[in-house]
């Protein structure tokens, strides 16, 4: 399993950040009140990780997110801690040799990329 690497994670990011302020955005304006899309993100990390391993934005930047024990989908529940970790921002940014944020690490996530069809 190779890493998913800094850049394309971040990719992966604003991808997703930008479909949650626009979905947002239909029912609050984000420069007014701005916890809806950060809410957003969070519940769409938890349902897309924690069922299916990657959200819009990383199945888009070619990435899966697997537990770093059975390389299996997290789950909700880890999902969710990871989720709620990432939208402080911070503790992504904390990276490790393995390129594993702190989000990463307390959900026992890791970052993959996806090998392109054929390989």
């Amino acid at each position: 399993m190779e890493p998913g690497g800094f850049l394309r994670r971040l990719a992966a990011l604003l991808i997703d950040w930008a479909l949650c302020n626009v979905i947002a955005s239909f029912y609050a304006d984000p420069r007014v009140v701005p916890w809806p899309p950060v809410v957003l993100l969070i519940i769409v990390n938890t349902f897309f990780i924690g069922l299916f391993g990657q959200t819009p934005g990383m199945f888009l930047a070619r990435m899966r997110c697997v537990s770093i024990f059975d390389g299996g989908a997290l789950g909700l529940p880890k999902a969710l801690l990871r989720a709620v970790l990432l939208a402080l921002f911070i503790p992504a940014l904390i990276m490790n040799d393995k390129q594993r944020g702190v989000h990463d690490r307390a959900a026992g996530s890791i970052v993959v990329r996806i090998p392109p069809a054929g390989r």
